[in-house]
């Protein structure tokens, strides 16, 4: 079994992440946890509801019930971006250029480096939003699809529409394909061919409950997903990604549900966290299984390799959480 250093955290863990080589944990009280020499604590949103890390700058971006969008350093500075009184801010995004998204009702605004911002609105509310990997470019998760905006320029948006409610949204690396979560316990994909007209449909089901985690491999060739009692993988190598293809299953445990799902950085091994507390490591080439945590007390809630992928960061629903060392 390889080592780990558990820590306890009052409260649900909203995420995890590494900032450089600091695990954080940010927990739904507001509360941000560091392990950096020792347990510190930064005080961020009254009611935290989202944690997300921005890559580029080593940062965490925070959204929460108190109408406040923060950026939060490796040591703890806070920084406030935006602050929309009254409002929850549940969706939060990083992009390139040190352009920052979050969305209140229906509205998506997309603050640029320079502290301008632009709005974009759409016709129902917005659940989730995601930047394309090149390019200043927006997918907006809504209900009965996705709108794409391009952030720079006045082109005309582009509508991917699917009926029902999409509840989360990602771009592949290679940003040919978009795919989004569904409230009806599946997943729903596009491939981009550059023309509005020519989008293709991917239709990803048959898992028994809602996906909530989704990674893709370093090179995005393939996609992990939880909501099933294995991580469900589908192959997205080809020009058509996982249209007419089989997905993997891998970590399967009879009934038993997968929470969350984390690809290493560098190597086609998934990290996979289960309703029980339970994490398994994972090679796609073979299927070989290592368990790097026996069950726990809550469902696993966020997991974060860091950067090396040596270690892994993992929260769960009753704030046991911790970092594993993976070379122990």
């Amino acid at each position: 079994m390889p080592t780990v250093a558990p820590l306890d955290i009052e409260g649900h863990v909203v995420s995890t992440h590494f900032l450089g080589d600091i695990p954080v944990f940010a927990a739904a009280t507001g509360a941000i946890h560091r392990l950096d020499g020792g347990e510190k604590v930064t005080e961020a949103n009254a009611g935290l509801l989202t944690c997300v890390k921005d890559p580029a700058t080593q940062t965490l971006l925070t959204g929460g019930e108190d109408g406040r969008v923060l950026r939060i350093a490796h040591d703890g500075t806070v920084t406030e971006l935006a602050h929309v009184p009254r409002k929850w801010i549940s969706v939060v995004a990083p992009g390139p250029q040190g352009a920052v998204a979050y969305a209140v009702g229906k509205s998506t605004f997309v603050r640029l480096a320079d502290g301008t911002t632009k709005e974009f609105v759409e016709e129902r509310t917005v659940e989730a939003v995601d930047f394309a990997p090149k390019g200043l470019r927006i997918a907006v998760a809504r209900y009965n699809g996705v709108t794409l905006h391009w952030v720079g320029t006045s082109g005309a948006p582009v509508d991917l529409d699917w009926k029902g409610a999409h509840t989360g949204v990602t771009f592949s690396p290679d940003g040919r394909f978009v795919v989004t979560m569904m409230q009806e316990s599946a997943l729903h994909g596009w491939k981009l061919d550059g023309k509005s007209s020519d989008t293709r449909h991917m239709r990803m089901t048959g898992y028994p409950a809602k996906v909530k985690s989704l990674s893709w491999s370093p090179k995005g060739k393939w996609l992990a997903s939880s909501g099933a009692p294995a991580a469900i993988v589908w192959p997205f190598s080809g020009k058509d990604g996982p249209m007419g293809k089989a997905p993997l299953e891998l970590g399967t445990r009879a009934n038993i549900l997968v929470t969350q799902v984390a690809f290493h950085p560098m190597e086609e091994v998934l990290a996979i966290g289960f309703i029980d507390g339970m994490i398994l490591a994972v090679r796609i080439a073979d299927g070989k299984e290592a368990l790097l945590r026996r069950p726990g007390k809550g469902a696993i809630t966020s997991l974060a390799w860091s950067s090396t992928g040596k270690l892994l960061a993992f929260g769960s629903e009753t704030g046991d959480c911790g970092v594993i060392d993976i070379t122990g």
